[in-house]
């Protein structure tokens, strides 16, 4: 079963294979709790991810294998990440992720035991942008999403996505402009944007 497809899982845990289904989960736990920890605060990254597993067990049969079993499985991580900043809303308006950004509406995060200076400045640039582009990013940062797999599994158009990856990239490092503390800080974060990007997904996410 570890060597198993994820296609294969699921058509196993389809059939009642309850351990096929199991093992599903487990290998993308990862997946799903780097997506959520940069965005909400530790105490409600398990609840989050316990909804979107059980979400994708009552949509399991809707998924028509069109796309990667982990980008369907993201789509629906990005619904529960929009209901849960809907509850929390203290009124009745309708929120615009594409303007509101995750410290606006979680502005105490759990911290990091990161070790670099570059790594804070960054994770704190990508919540200060609209949640729709920080989510895009972390994607492409951490999961190595194209813009053909985010396009799916956010049921956008790919130009859509793409203008939000390249539009993204521009504003985090206007955040980070702001965000870092003296010019030989910003420089060294800018100039390996992406290498600081990727040394941060295997910190993001972990039991802390």
């Amino acid at each position: 079963m570890a060597n198993a497809s994820d296609e294969q899982l699921l058509a196993a845990w389809r059939q009642g294979d309850r351990g096929a289904g199991q093992a599903l989960f487990r290998r993308h736990y990862d997946t799903l709790a780097r997506f959520y920890a940069n965005k909400v605060a530790a105490e409600e990254r398990p609840e989050l991810i316990q909804r979107t597993f059980l979400a994708c067990v009552e949509s399991r049969d809707r998924f028509e294998g069109k796309s990667q079993f982990r980008t369907y499985l993201i789509g629906i991580a990005v619904r529960q990440l929009y209901k849960h900043f809907d509850r929390r809303r203290r009124d009745q308006r309708r929120l615009d992720f594409n303007h509101v950004s995750s410290e606006d509406l979680a502005p105490t995060p759990s911290q990091y035991a990161v070790q670099q200076d570059e790594y804070r400045i960054l994770l704190a640039a990508l919540r200060r942008v609209p949640v729709d582009y920080q989510l895009v990013l972390e994607l492409v940062y951490w999961e190595g999403f194209t813009a053909q797999m985010i396009a799916e599994c956010l049921d956008i158009p790919l130009g859509t996505a793409k203008t939000r990856i390249r539009r993204g990239r521009e504003l985090v490092r206007e955040q980070i402009e702001t965000v870092a503390a003296t010019p030989s800080l910003l420089q060294s974060t800018l100039m390996n944007l992406d290498g600081w990007a990727e040394g941060l997904r295997e910190q993001i996410g972990r039991k802390e």
